[in-house]
């Protein structure tokens, strides 16, 4: 289980609090986002801007680190940034979401800095990003990573028509997919896309899932990995469903 931005339960989204919250409750994985400071640091944060979290209309990329830890986003918490989500969890394992190319080379310096490349998964929704970031690495750091939106689509298709060549070819070099159980009237993970990513070597995650009864009927298709608000609930089904 992903603990979705960690356990925003009595914490803020995407804080330090949030994470210790998830990891209490059970979770190993930690599901998060970085953009990049006005200085070039990766700053845990799913908006490009305050706005959401604090009112504030200021963009990540026009505040320093600095300034980014002084902003009070309630129950003592500020903005972290990546590496120090990373080091104040030497046992966690991180799927990051890289949102912007600015923030390639910063979550690199932090994942590098961190000495945490054996525990993380790299994604982004624009494959130009994820394999900037992964470049950034440079090939001394094997890390996970798992299909931009490019390749998901291809793999979705080639799954559809019984094509697996396709979909080896748009998985080429990835560790996972990461998608919605549905988007829109369409259905994604089906019984065929799961034993397509199987044939495939990649392992799937379905995202935002909530409700325990279709946690319970996701990983009974086989599904991986399940990406949740409420990783307290999702703790708790693979415990009940270990020990029946």
């Amino acid at each position: 289980m992903l603990a979705h931005r960690g356990l925003a339960i009595g914490a803020p989204e995407n804080t330090l609090l949030a994470f210790a919250n998830a990891l209490v409750a059970g979770v190993e994985y930690l599901e998060t986002d970085v953009h990049a400071s006005a200085d070039g640091v990766a700053i845990v944060s799913h908006d490009a801007d305050l706005k959401r979290l604090t009112g504030h209309r200021a963009r990540i990329d026009e505040l320093t680190r600095a300034e980014l830890a002084k902003v009070d986003l309630g129950d003592d918490q500020a903005y972290p940034t990546l590496q120090e989500a990373l080091e104040a969890f030497p046992d966690a394992r991180f799927n990051i979401d890289v949102k912007s190319r600015a923030a390639a080379e910063a979550a690199a310096h932090a994942i590098v800095e961190a000495k945490a490349a054996h525990r993380v998964l790299i994604t982004s929704f624009d494959d130009q990003t994820r394999r900037a970031t992964l470049a950034a690495l440079g090939g001394a750091y094997s890390v996970a990573t798992s299909a931009s939106q490019r390749g998901v689509i291809w793999a979705l298709i080639g799954a559809r028509l019984g094509l697996g060549f396709v979909v080896r070819a748009a998985l080429r070099g990835v560790d996972a997919v990461q998608v919605p159980e549905r988007r829109g009237g369409l259905r994604i993970v089906t019984p065929r896309f799961i034993d397509a990513m199987r044939r495939a070597g990649v392992e799937v995650h379905v995202w935002v899932v909530n409700d325990e009864d279709d946690m319970r009927r996701l990983i009974a298709q086989g599904v991986d990995g399940i990406v949740s608000d409420r990783s307290d609930l999702a703790a708790k089904v693979v415990k009940d469903l270990a020990n029946p």
